[in-house]
């Protein structure tokens, strides 16, 4: 029997799953590593299995086969590659050689082994990793709106990972999950949703044998770092309170990551250095061949931007997916004419041409 990983991505976000891939590589070198792609390739980029460190491939095409682009039409990129997260377990759990499955972001990257989460799922059939597992000081009116109160408005636990056994109720999960993204993996906060994070609050209350892992080095991440503090042992491994650093979640590379880290790590100086760190790994791991933004279902067929308010009225309008079966296609008869004649949403992409910013 084998363990089983994956990670869901769109070629936009290769660096980082190649990062998650290579650290995840290193530590369990027998597990099967799975990429999940909602995407295909651009023009001039050849994905080659062999030079990469997944053991196979799994996409969008071969989890929803014919009824894909009509689904995934009415999904930006963030929600669809998560909606697929559910398909992706049911499918994996039915090889008869996985045993476990673990689910990773593609921004994360591991630094010690995951056998503590492995041997718990010898007890247990779901494993998740809350955003917390310590409270703010009541004065902490700013570090309670970023974490605790975000928490209740994006979910108790992060979905960045999750594991299962592959026993009944660790399917039963997996097929709720399915089911549940499939129809409503959207960001609604409106109406309580936020793609999967908020479906997986009922999760304790739904299943048996879930355990909510309190290790705070699983999952290290923004959210987390006010009560977290990093430091090297005296055999330079990373510790996070005391307890090994497992992963850390390197969530939202850029300006708005950098504010949130400098909040809350302040002087915590090896965080800043793991940052650097990180960074050189996907610039490393960066093909330059792959257009920045790159989303191959970000756009009509005629190269211009799928507004999100038109995927949200696609999705929410059954006479048009009943009229529009093929809702990309452009020119006489399509759902894009439609559009022009009926409606003004394309306004709000002012015809622009090329792909959607991720």
């Amino acid at each position: 029997m084998t363990i089983h990983a994956f990670t869901s991505f769109s070629y936009s976000y290769l660096n980082r799953a190649r990062v998650l891939a290579k650290t995840l590589r290193a530590q369990h070198p027998d597990w099967k590593i799975w990429a999940v792609l909602t995407d295909k390739e651009p023009e001039g980029f050849v994905f080659d299995l062999s030079d990469e460190d997944f053991t196979g491939v799994l996409t969008a095409d071969d989890l929803f086969g014919d009824s894909l682009d009509a689904w995934l039409f009415g999904h930006d990129i963030v929600e669809a590659c998560t909606a697929v997260k559910g398909r992706a377990c049911v499918r994996l759990l039915k090889d008869p050689d996985c045993e476990k499955l673990f689910y990773f972001d593609p921004d994360i990257a591991l630094f010690n082994s995951m056998d503590p989460v492995v041997d718990l799922l010898d007890d247990f059939s779901i494993v998740l990793t809350p955003h917390q597992v310590d409270p703010e000081p009541r004065n902490e009116k700013g570090a309670i709106q970023d974490n605790e109160i975000a928490s209740l408005d994006y979910g108790i636990f992060n979905l960045g990972f999750v594991a299962m056994a592959n026993d009944e109720e660790g399917r039963r999960f997996a097929q709720w999950w399915d089911d549940r993204l499939c129809d409503w993996c959207h960001d609604r906060l409106d109406i309580g949703i936020f793609v999967d994070q908020k479906w997986c609050n009922l999760v304790p209350c739904f299943f048996d044998n879930v355990k909510v892992l309190r290790d705070p080095g699983f999952n290290v991440a923004s959210w987390n770092l006010s009560q977290r503090d990093m430091r090297y042992d005296e055999n330079g491994a990373a510790r996070i309170n005391g307890n090994l650093l497992r992963f850390y979640h390197f969530t939202k590379l850029g300006a708005v990551g950098d504010t949130m880290t400098q909040r809350y790590a302040q002087d915590n100086t090896e965080i800043y250095e793991l940052w650097w760190w990180y960074r050189q790994q996907v610039l490393s791991k960066t093909a330059q061949e792959v257009p920045k933004g790159w989303w191959y279902y970000g756009i009509f067929d005629n190269d211009v931007k799928v507004p999100k308010s038109v995927r949200e009225l696609y999705r929410e309008r059954k006479d048009l997916q009943n009229a529009f079966a093929d809702p990309f296609k452009t020119g006489t008869g399509s759902f894009y004419n439609w559009l022009l004649a009926e409606t003004d949403l394309m306004a709000e992409g002012k015809g622009e041409k090329g792909f959607t910013p991720v």
